[in-house]
């Protein structure tokens, strides 16, 4: 007993070790099977080098960029309101003024000079009057324009009294056109560093060939200078598709997509980035009036002290905000997701396998005969062992 398992042990092990198994090929003449297995094959072979290699790039690592990006805005406006002309440059039109990739440049406003803090009437009604006491036809704002002292001016303005920076802010009447349409002619420049940490490499959207000579003359124009980092605040306007006109009046925002999309396998000097300009909300349809909350505003103070009295100049701002956005992917070549590829596309091949041994079985007449051909049934060879076992 205990030769015979030995025995047993070391032909089991030189069964596994010295012995290759092979799976049983059939060959079937098959003009209709032919044609769907070739057909499938062909299909799986488009999809491996058409999308996995050429569109997905399947041989290639990815890595996204890390950067920043440095603004700054240069031109000068005029105004004349009233008779008071006032010049405006980078200092009072640009927020905030550190070159951030997000910031505002005004196009438009309403100035209220000369606030203290006292009392005084509110300019809309915030409070219930008496029915001999109407209100004037304006519709309440949200909350009062300052502290409510709880008095009723009904023997002159017929408002409430509030304790607030006087005299307060009417904004009932945006002015039109926009007071800083010469912003239209601002310029923008833009410069922008990103680094792909995984490949060492860093790039800088000042390319080759972008020197200062270049820079002094150059305006970006999407055809004729594609890489000028300079850009015509009316030219981005348009090119995302709003009206100067209607935007500069109520404000708006507009996004510059940075895209750096490089094959590494290239020459990094072709690594290169390209420019697009999206209007993000504003009014580009100047017929349209029925829309909430259009155009972008805030507002600003400017304080100073008049006779020990503390004072203020408040705005509110309309402009433009300006949304540079980054988007970046470097590829180059791996083996390791190319053999990855590889190895996935190798194993859909079986899928045309499996499709026509699905076709043989069970769709074609002669289906019985091929099941007798592709399995090799072995009842007789177990029905040996079972004897030689029993004796």
């Amino acid at each position: 007993m205990r030769n015979k398992m030995k025995s047993f042990i070391t032909n089991t092990l030189s069964d596994f070790f010295f012995e290759y198994e092979t799976p049983r090929q059939v060959l079937v003449r098959s003009r209709r099977v032919g044609v769907v297995c070739r057909l499938i094959q062909l299909g799986v072979l488009a999809y491996i080098i058409g999308w996995v290699f050429i569109y997905e790039k399947g041989y290639q690592s990815s890595d996204t960029a890390v950067g920043s990006v440095l603004t700054k805005m240069k031109g000068v406006g005029y105004t004349n309101v009233t008779g008071e002309e006032r010049i405006w440059d980078v200092a009072d039109y640009v927020f905030p003024v550190q070159g951030d990739s997000s910031f505002v440049v005004m196009t438009n406003y309403i100035m209220t000079k000369g606030q203290k803090i006292e009392k005084c009437s509110e300019l809309y009604p915030s409070c219930l009057f008496s029915m001999s006491h109407p209100t004037p036809p304006h519709p309440p704002p949200p909350t009062p324009q300052g502290h409510m002292t709880g008095k009723c001016l009904v023997n002159t303005t017929k408002m409430c009294e509030v304790l607030a920076w006087c005299p307060v802010e009417d904004d009932g009447s945006i002015p039109d056109p926009a007071l800083l349409m010469s912003a239209e002619n601002f310029t923008l420049f833009i410069k922008n560093t990103i680094n792909f940490p995984a490949y060492g490499v860093t790039r800088c959207n000042l390319v080759e060939g972008i020197d200062n000579q270049y820079i002094k003359s150059c305006l970006y124009d999407p055809k004729t200078a594609p890489l000028c980092p300079i850009f015509r605040l009316g030219d981005l306007v348009q090119m995302s598709g709003f009206n100067f006109a209607a935007i500069a009046k109520v404000g708006g925002a507009i996004g510059i997509i940075i895209d750096w999309t490089c094959n590494l396998d290239h020459d990094q000097s072709d690594c290169k980035p390209i420019y697009s300009f999206h209007g993000l909300y504003g009014n580009p349809d100047e017929a349209d009036t029925a829309r909430a909350s259009v155009g972008y505003n805030f507002r600003y103070a400017k304080h100073y002290m008049e006779d020990t009295q503390e004072k203020r100049t408040l705005l509110k701002v309309f402009g433009i905000r300006f949304d540079i956005i980054v988007r970046s992917v470097a590829r180059k070549f791996d083996i390791i997701p190319t053999l990855t590829a590889i190895g996935s596309g190798v194993g859909i091949f079986g899928v045309a396998t499996v499709v026509c041994d699905l076709i043989l079985l069970y769709l074609l007449p002669k289906r019985e005969f091929y099941n007798n051909m592709k399995f090799k049934v072995t009842e007789t060879m177990e029905k040996v062992s079972l004897h030689q076992t029993i004796a």
